[in-house]
């Protein structure tokens, strides 16, 4: 499977489409990976705030008999996507979200808590979206577009958190094996019956 396949799968696994900056993102990466970084805003973390996405990438994904977040390189992927093919509105949102869950004390908590302050979170998003929707309305009828832009939240935290794991999980290699029979050399072309519960061919 190569990554644009990968990349619709796990559109559709988290209800069929990305944020527009999130297909922006990807976009850039693909094509000029590693590269042109001088044109985004700085995007710094610290070491505890690294931690968070970490814990909260984990209780996206969770190591079960399947890899999970952290065993597949996601946190460092979240920061990497950030810190190189995102601007400032996306960082802004996705700064204020970590740093509220930082000012909740959110690596203390139990796990039963963790779930509680997250699902809180997923909640206040959907009112979050809606305002982010009404921004980007106006934005496209005002003149004033680019200055409005740079005063503007981007995309909530909590949507940049669930795409931004997803993706990164389901385009390395250990989060494809996990949900196909991974073929890296394909043979000749043939037509098989799936047996029950067989995983299906990623190529």
């Amino acid at each position: 499977m190569n990554r644009r396949d990968a990349i619709q799968r796990v559109a559709f696994l988290i209800g069929g489409t990305f944020s527009a900056p999130t297909l922006l993102a990807m976009n850039h990466w693909e094509l000029d990976p590693g590269k042109g970084r001088a044109s985004f805003a700085d995007f710094n973390v610290t070491d505890q705030q690294k931690q968070i996405i970490a814990e909260v990438a984990e209780m996206i994904i969770p190591k079960t008999a399947t890899p999970g977040a952290k065993d597949t390189g996601v946190p460092a992927f979240i920061v990497m996507m950030l810190q190189d093919c995102y601007k400032t509105p996306e960082h802004t949102s996705f700064l204020e979200g970590v740093k509220n869950l930082e000012q909740k004390g959110f690596l203390t908590l139990d796990a039963p808590k963790r779930t509680e302050v997250l699902q809180q979170v997923e909640r206040d998003t959907v009112e979050q979206m809606k305002a982010y929707q009404v921004q980007q309305t106006k934005m496209g009828d005002n003149d004033d577009r680019e200055q409005m832009a740079a005063q503007a939240k981007g995309v909530p935290y909590w949507r940049l958190m669930k795409e931004l794991t997803m993706l990164g999980y389901f385009t390395s290699e250990a989060g494809i094996k996990a949900s196909f029979d991974y073929v890296p050399i394909p043979g000749r072309l043939e037509m098989i019956q799936l047996k029950p519960n067989q995983k299906s061919f990623a190529y």
